[in-house]
C-alpha cells in the first residue's frame, strides 16, 4: 500500500513536476484553448507530458485539470463534461506516476470571488469544487491540491470540501507577489495569515506555487516565510522559472535548469519537503532540481 504523502514528504525529499500549459502550447494548443478538452480528445499528450516530468525524476505528478471546476469549464460551454474530464485527467496521470509515484489532482481557482465581494456563496463554492474532487479522487488521485490561490476564503472552501468528500492528503498552495518588500497575495493576505488560514482548514501539506513577477531570491525569502508558519506542518514550493519579461511577442523566463537547480538546493536546507515548478519550467528544469 501507498504511504500517504504528507508521511512520505518528511521521510524524503520529494520533487514536484512543472508546468503543463507550456508544454501543450509547445505540441500546438492554442492560447485561450480549453486545455481539458486534450484529456478526451488528445489524452497521449498528456500522458506525454506527465512521462517526461516522471522520467526527469519527479516523484508527485499534477493532473491536467487546474481550470477544470465546472464554473472555469462553463466558460468555454463545457460544462456538462466536468466528471468526465476529471476523472480522465487523474487516470492519464496515474498511467505515468507509476505504484512509486503520487497523483495531485488539481483544483484551481473557481474564476470568481465569493460573497460579499461577489455573487457566489459559500455553498455554491463547495458544490463546484466537490463536484470536481470527487471525480479527481475517483479517477485515481492520492492527494488533492487546491492551488494557486489568492483568497484564504476560497482555499478554506477548497480544503474542507477535499476532506469532507475524500479521506486524501489535501495540499493548499497560494501564489505570492511582492508588494513592496512583502509577500502577499492579491487579496493583500501575508504569508502568515494565508498559511495559518490552510493549516486552521485542515490542509495535509501547505506552501506556494506561482509568483506574480518573483525572482529566484524572493522565492528563497517566501520559502523561510512559509517554513516559519507552517511550524509542524509539511511544506511546499513550486517556483516559476524566475521572473516573466516580455521578448518576440511572447512571455519569456530566464533561469537555466542550473539556476533552478541550485534554487532547490537552498529551499531543502531551508527544510521545504517538496519542490516543484510553476510557469515556465520545463522536464529539463525539473531533471536538475530532482538530481539535486
Amino acid at each position: 500500500m501507498k504511504t500517504p504523502l504528507d508521511q512520505a514528504c518528511l521521510a524524503e525529499p520529494l520533487t514536484c513536476d512543472g508546468a503543463m500549459g507550456t508544454q501543450l502550447i509547445q505540441r500546438g494548443m492554442s492560447p485561450g484553448e480549453c486545455g481539458m478538452r486534450w484529456n478526451a480528445e488528445r489524452p497521449d499528450d498528456i500522458r506525454a507530458v506527465h512521462q517526461d516530468y516522471r522520467d526527469a525524476g519527479c516523484r508527485l505528478i499534477i493532473t491536467n485539470s487546474f481550470g477544470g471546476t465546472r464554473s472555469m469549464l462553463e466558460r468555454h460551454g463545457e460544462g456538462g463534461h466536468t466528471a468526465e474530464w476529471n476523472r480522465l485527467a487523474a487516470k492519464i496521470a496515474a498511467d505515468a506516476a507509476g505504484p512509486d509515484g503520487w497523483v495531485l489532482g488539481d483544483v484551481g481557482p473557481f474564476g470568481d470571488f465569493l460573497e460579499p465581494m461577489g455573487e457566489t456563496t459559500t455553498e455554491e463554492l463547495e458544490a463546484i469544487f466537490r463536484e470536481q474532487i470527487e471525480a479527481l479522487a475517483a479517477g485515481g488521485a492520492d492527494a488533492i491540491l487546491v492551488e494557486t490561490m489568492s483568497d484564504p476564503a476560497e482555499l478554506t472552501v477548497g480544503v474542507k470540501t477535499a476532506r469532507q468528500v475524500t479521506d486524501l492528503p489535501v495540499v493548499a498552495t497560494y501564489a505570492f507577489q511582492d508588494s513592496g518588500g512583502e509577500f502577499r497575495t492579491m487579496m493583500g493576505t501575508t504569508v502568515a495569515d494565508a498559511i495559518r488560514a490552510a493549516c486552521d482548514a485542515g490542509a495535509s501539506i501547505v506552501g506556494s506555487n506561482c509568483g506574480t513577477d518573483l525572482s529566484l531570491e524572493n522565492y528563497l525569502k517566501l520559502g523561510e516565510q512559509i517554513v516559519a508558519a507552517a511550524g509542524d506542518i509539511p511544506t511546499i514550493l513550486q517556483p516559476n522559472a524566475g521572473a516573466p519579461r516580455n521578448a518576440d511577442g511572447g512571455v519569456v523566463y530566464d533561469a537555466t535548469p542550473e539556476d533552478m537547480a541550485e534554487l532547490a538546493r537552498k529551499l531543502r536546507e531551508l527544510g521545504i519537503h517538496i519542490i516543484g515548478g510553476c510557469c515556465g519550467t520545463s522536464p529539463a528544469h525539473l531533471a536538475a532540481m530532482a538530481r539535486v
